[in-house]
């Protein structure tokens, strides 16, 4: 199974299975708009109080807000996205299609490394134990030959990208074949820019001055707090503040199910520092993220970070932790050193002094901040694509398992009398009682135990326990573990324990 089907397979899986629908399928849906279904909104909600602990409970110096999607549009002013939030588009002529211009050529990069990464697996196989990639890779001549052609072509995407040149966008796409993949042809337009902020009106009237935007990302609600926060909460420089929150962006180009979005939630954190300490801060926090990222346990192999090569016009530093999707690696969260940007251009536009006074050396300034922001809904994709295991057993036989990190499993433990009778379910409820103000459960006593582990298997349950006819004499379940499929005796009594070293979040945070 290649990794595009195995991606349609993981979608099908997670409409099948509650985890995520289209939205308003009923009336053919719209694209690029997902529904959370009821396991996804639980492995959702528990990625966000993942994130959320670890920021604002296990830091003291980091706190919450919940700020409006709804804000004065002098705010995106201020930020710069009324002027340069843009993405460089494309259209081919015969398809009618409309693309990213660097979308494409990113593409066009990526399958290159894809067959460099051919070449290399080749040689590992052919030379075994005795195989040096690094001398394999600057030595054999196809890995030569496909290197020095993406060499040129990234080095003319970047200076394209650093210039905003999209005529040299345009010829990038003609020099490689670049073409439409639905049409076909190279029939392309030129590359123009398109703004990706939706806007509305306030009022009714529809008048130009009641224009304003969904906010396209949640950090401006930080910045414009920022001194309510400073102040309310008595915060010393260097302090974060921390939000979760739903964002919108018109892509022309979504993709990749729930990958890019519309309608999409972040997790965003403002480090706010004094000047010239930023960039310590900033490898603190790449540290500091990528070791949340890896405690999950997804292994630390499918991460990596890339440096960007053309920063944002508010940065002076910037990082992306990729992680191996079914589509290659792609960004799953940014840390960003923002200077004073958007503090200093609220503060000159607002006309409000917005700075930090520092009782210690009697001075004031505009706090620099660096910035980690991660998108749910690409979280929730890196663990469902690496949760969905398919496995084959003795006999022939084969299970579908989403092996999703325990204290995010959106079901931690399923309660299953062997049959509907002889006193089972009775016993089976007590556990249930005993479990439910612990554990999101469920409670099942539909067809054969074989089909019903199935079920919890497919929803990434990391427990099932059987109430079976021993349990009436000696008050111990069977306890099913779902990566092993071993199976235990435990007493009742016993079970919490048991289930709570696996599943705990607070033990997933002590590992921090």
């Amino acid at each position: 199974m290649t990794q595009d089907e195995l991606f349609k397979v993981l979608v099908a899986h997670c409409k099948e299975y509650g985890f995520i629908f289209p939205s308003s399928e009923i009336y053919d849906g719209l694209a690029a708009v997902y529904d959370y279904g009821q396991m996804g909104v639980q492995l959702k909600n528990n990625i966000k109080t993942y994130w959320w602990e670890a920021m604002t409970r296990l830091n003291e110096n980091i706190v919450g807000i919940d700020s409006c999607i709804f804000m004065h549009p002098k705010t995106w002013v201020a930020s710069g996205h009324v002027a340069a939030f843009n993405d460089p588009l494309i259209d081919n002529k015969d398809s009618k299609k409309r693309y990213r211009a660097d979308v494409l050529i990113e593409d066009y990069l990526l399958k290159i490394e894809e067959k460099i990464n051919k070449e290399v697996a080749k040689g590992r196989k052919r030379f075994g134990e005795a195989f040096d990639e690094e001398q394999f890779r600057a030595t054999n001549p196809n890995v030569l030959r496909e290197k020095a052609k993406y060499d040129e072509v990234h080095n003319r995407y970047v200076e394209a990208e650093n210039k905003n040149d999209l005529a040299e966008y345009k010829q990038i796409i003609l020099d490689c074949g670049i073409v439409c993949p639905i049409s076909g042809t190279a029939n392309w337009t030129d590359v123009r820019q398109f703004n990706l902020m939706f806007s509305t009106s306030l009022s009714n009237t529809g008048a130009n001055d009641d224009k304003i935007y969904l906010r396209p990302e949640t950090a401006q609600g930080i910045f414009v707090e920022y001194l309510n926060v400073q102040k309310t909460g008595r915060m010393k420089i260097p302090f974060g503040i921390a939000q979760i929150g739903k964002a919108f962006r018109n892509e022309i180009v979504a993709r990749q199910f729930i990958f890019r979005m519309r309608e999409f939630e972040q997790m965003e954190m403002e480090f706010f520092c004094k000047p010239g300490t930023e960039m310590e801060w900033f490898r603190k926090w790449k540290e500091n993220r990528m070791k949340w990222h890896v405690n999950l346990g997804m292994g630390a192999e499918n991460y990596r970070f890339h440096d960007h090569e053309k920063l944002a016009h508010y940065a002076n530093a910037a990082t992306d932790i990729e992680f191996n999707f079914p589509f290659g690696f792609k960004e799953l969260e940014g840390i960003h050193s923002r200077t004073d940007f958007d503090l200093g251009n609220h503060q000159k536009l607002s006309g409000k002094k917005i700075q930090y006074f520092d009782p210690e050396t009697g001075e004031s300034y505009v706090p620099y901040c660096v910035e980690t922001s991660i998108g749910v809904d690409r979280m929730c994709l890196a663990v469902l694509s690496h949760a969905y295991t398919v496995e084959q057993l003795e006999g022939g036989d084969s299970r579908v398992v989403m092996k999703i990190p325990a204290p995010l499993a959106p079901i931690k433990v399923a309660v299953l009398p062997l049959v509907k009778k002889d006193g089972l379910p009775e016993i089976a409820q007590k556990v249930v009682d005993e479990l439910k103000y612990d554990f999101s459960y469920q409670y099942d006593e539909k067809d054969s135990i074989g089909k019903r582990y199935r079920r919890q298997d497919a929803i990434g349950t990391p427990f099932c326990v059987t109430i079976d006819h021993e349990t009436v004499n000696d008050g111990c379940v069977t306890v099913r573990d779902r990566d092993t499929m071993t199976q235990e005796r435990v007493k009742i009594e016993d079970l919490r324990a048991l289930i709570d070293k696996k599943v705990s979040l607070n033990n997933l945070l002590r590992n921090l």
